[in-house]
């Protein structure tokens, strides 16, 4: 991924920028000029209506994806409905540019939103702003007969769009957050990727000893090592853990799943087991010096391959490592969400050709052309099977196979942002012995509780 731009990476100054640019969105109202069109009539061959000369426009997030993935999707479009003239813009700050649309009544009829900066969906849907995608999901699959598009989904895929009971965005990549390593200094010092946490302290003692610091992270977005802490939580506390967090319930953070990731964390930079400076680094300062060997973990989600491209040297074979704790859940379970979030807005003038666009774009062929061109997953199932992966990504999809129905994903991120922000400087400050577990688990449980009090802000619950 676009190094500036990635989809984790600047999660911190979007969540400050995205409140602003989306309390601008709701200026719109049900009185607003352009309404979306009706489309035409419905068929086997056109599921959803679509008008075959309405102009369609499109706007991709132009990332470390590029938006080559998106145009040949366009393509294909165009091929069904060669009357219909299609306006595509791939944009580095999508949400500054659609704020002005959203605002006029006058988006456009697909938008990538992602990226810093983005638009918060949160927002977008309490103000009417996107589509139900009830329609899309139900309709047949672009390219595999017998299936609804729902159907080819990934798990989880149709819930993270999902905001009060209906599914308003479906997100084209899928992420699983774990633990990174160089296979190749792995295999070159003899050391074995840890399967419980106290194996992992014991590696990384023998690790510091030779010299490299065990850990490092992406120190000014703490975010990235938020994740692997919730994703021990969520194993020893189990799905109910992950459901009282997300549902604002009080004392959620305070639960002893919580506390117990927390201490595991403190403990890590306790002993000095990350790399000395990594708390001022950039995500791509201490993701190179990883690939430079000076240190042997990282924490980030499996976007790093892609986005590690252009810096990684030969024979490094970065693999992903499951978060080595287990309880509720097995030591298999992942954390695993979808993102590069598409969405259809409730006012663009052609909604029928945005809903097919994107059955096309979650068709299996644009799938498998995605994974083979960005070494990514897509949402769509099956789309990376009898193809030969990287290294990178072929731990991804086994992390994935082997997760099975063990996959979960935490929402208060998307549906939260203030809550995110606070939790991800808390754990800045844990990892950085400049608070106590008791104080983490306080400071969090206060955002929390001060949402939940906030009758301003949407509740949702799962």
């Amino acid at each position: 991924m676009n190094p500036s731009t990635s989809r984790r990476t600047l999660l911190a100054a979007a969540a400050l920028a995205a409140p602003a640019l989306a309390g601008c969105v709701t200026s719109s109202s049900s009185d607003d000029p352009s309404p979306a069109a009706e489309g035409g009539a419905k068929s086997a061959e056109n599921p959803l209506g679509v008008e075959a000369d309405a102009p369609l426009e499109v706007v991709v997030f132009k990332g470390g994806y590029g938006d080559e993935y998106a145009i040949k999707a366009e393509a294909t479009y165009q091929e069904k409905y060669p009357s219909a003239k299609i306006d595509h813009k791939g944009l580095q700050k999508v949400g500054e540019a659609m704020q002005p649309r959203f605002v006029a009544g006058d988006p456009p009829d697909v938008v990538d939103n992602t990226g810093a900066g983005r638009l918060d969906i949160a927002t977008l849907v309490s103000a009417g702003q996107v589509s139900d995608l009830a329609e899309l999901l139900a309709a047949p699959a672009f390219d595999q007969p017998g299936k609804t598009v729902r159907e080819t989904l990934l798990p989880g895929v149709v819930e993270d769009g999902t905001f009060g009971g209906s599914t308003v965005a479906l997100n084209f990549t899928y992420t699983v957050w774990g633990i990174w390593y160089s296979k190749a200094l792995f295999a070159e010092r003899g050391w074995t990727y840890p399967d419980s946490w106290p194996a992992m302290l014991t590696l990384c003692d023998e690790i510091r000893k030779s010299g490299i610091a065990p850990w490092t992270y992406q120190g000014k977005y703490p975010e990235y090592i938020n994740d692997p802490l919730l994703t021990m939580a969520a194993k020893i506390g189990g799905l109910d853990l992950v459901k009282a967090v997300d549902n604002l319930a009080p004392d959620a953070w305070k639960q002893p799943g919580l506390v117990e990731a927390a201490t595991a964390f403190a403990e890590l930079a306790g002993k000095g087991y990350l790399m000395s400076g990594s708390e001022a680094l950039s995500h791509t300062e201490a993701q190179a010096a990883w690939c430079q060997r000076k240190a042997a973990f990282i924490p980030c989600g499996s976007w790093l391959e892609a986005e590690q491209k252009s810096v990684t040297p030969a024979g490094f074979d970065m693999v992903m490592g499951v978060v080595p704790a287990a309880g509720a859940l097995p030591v298999t379970a992942v954390q695993a969400a979808s993102s590069e979030s598409f969405l259809v807005p409730s006012k663009a003038a052609n909604v029928p050709g945005g809903k097919e666009y994107l059955r096309i774009l979650f068709s299996l062929r644009s799938a498998r052309d995605f994974a083979q061109a960005n070494s990514t997953l897509p949402a769509v199932a099956g789309a990376t099977d009898g193809l030969t992966l990287s290294s990178g990504s072929g731990s991804v999809r086994d992390a994935v196979q082997a997760a099975g129905g063990d996959a979960f994903n935490y929402r208060f991120r998307t549906w939260y942002v203030p809550l995110a922000k606070a939790v991800d400087d808390a754990t800045g400050e844990l990892v950085n012995r400049r608070i106590s577990v008791a104080d983490w688990s306080t400071r969090i449980q206060k955002a929390s509780d001060s949402l939940a009090k906030d009758s301003t802000v949407v509740k949702y619950t799962r």
